[in-house]
């Protein structure tokens, strides 16, 4: 039996469900066309960071004037430049060689920082020829004035903002700490996004104990993390409908991950840790490994399997809420060597 993969994800038609998410590997372009030959039905593109355009605005405007305070003639140390290209200007022009050089929806994605920036870079990533647009919201209130509803409502302006400005579709790339979840991802579709992708996954910093210096650690996904987005898409996929896109991203490491995700509402399950662990190829190792379980459990096609195992279809709603919380503690064991006689 020939299974049909072919899912809709943001209005793209797409061969199957397997999308590589933002990672390195996605910035460049020999990779990129490595997963392609690999199967992946789209990719999305490295955030482009609002404050990583600033930064290099301000080092070289510091460079630039290092100097002409004491010496006027330091205005004649470098030649005269009619622009340099910013940040801004290479992701453009990376998005426009994606689009020449590969078959697959390319997908930006946008960090910016503020409302000004977010309208700016996505107008100018959509002239740049993008299929489609993901939001990385990404704040870190430290700010005791801020409420939760302070940073919600600005978050939704945000979401305004760029889907009053662009036509290609967007999605919003949540975090999984809302108070509120299901309210604001709601809220989201309202303002005008077309879908939405859970979760983004933060970076936590560390300390280094004999330096004292905090430090950055990059630790890949586990499978495991797959479940939060699992139980919140399931949640979600009943109050939204199918013609919102939902992505499931952190955890996907397999094709029985792909499953679980397609299960719950998914209609693409993205994949970056697992590729920077086994390499571009493994796209094809979870795709044959989907197959295999779509087959073996006579399904037919992706679309046959989407959905059959949200809240609002399984036989136990209450299992992706607080009522399946004591049950999942009584649910652990102690290893025998460690169990009391």
């Amino acid at each position: 039996m020939t299974v049909d993969l072919r899912t809709a994800y943001l209005g793209l038609d797409l061969r199957s469900p397997l999308v590589c998410s933002s990672s390195p590997y996605t910035g460049e372009l020999a990779t990129a066309r490595r997963m392609e030959r690999a199967g992946a039905a789209a990719i999305v593109l490295p955030s482009l960071f609002e404050e990583e355009i600033l930064n290099e605005e301000l080092q070289l405007t510091r460079a630039l004037e290092a100097g002409t305070n004491q010496f006027a003639e330091a205005l004649d140390y470098f030649p005269s430049i009619d622009s340099i290209p910013s940040p801004s200007d290479r992701y453009v022009e990376l998005i426009a060689i994606y689009k020449r050089e590969l078959d697959i929806p390319v997908i930006a994605s946008l960090n910016a920082a503020t409302p000004g920036g977010w309208v700016r870079y996505a107008r100018q990533i959509q002239e740049a020829g993008a299929d489609a647009l993901e939001l990385n919201l990404y704040h870190l209130v430290a700010d005791p004035r801020m409420t939760a509803a302070d940073r919600e409502r600005m978050d939704l302006d945000l979401v305004r903002a760029v889907c009053s400005v662009v036509t290609i579709p967007v999605t919003v790339k949540l975090s999984p700490f809302y108070s509120a979840l299901a309210g604001f991802a709601t809220d989201a579709v309202s303002t005008g996004a077309d879908g939405l992708v859970l979760f983004n996954r933060f970076y936590q910093p560390d300390l280094d104990l004999e330096t004292l210096d905090v430090v950055n650690r990059v630790e890949l996904s586990h499978p495991s993390e797959l479940r939060g987005p699992l139980r919140w898409i399931a949640i979600l996929r009943p109050l939204l409908g199918p013609g919102i896109s939902l992505a499931a991203t952190s955890g996907v490491h397999s094709g029985t991950d792909a499953v679980k995700a397609l299960l719950v509402g998914a209609d693409v399950a993205m994949m970056t840790s697992a590729l920077l662990r086994h390499g571009p190829e493994f796209v094809a190792t979870v795709e044959r490994e989907l197959v295999e379980w779509l087959d073996m459990h006579d399904y037919e096609s992706v679309s046959q399997l989407r959905g059959a195992a949200t809240k609002a279809t399984v036989g136990d709603p209450t299992a992706f809420e607080r009522a399946n919380y004591m049950a999942t503690l009584h649910s652990w064991s102690s290893p025998p060597e460690l169990a009391t006689t």
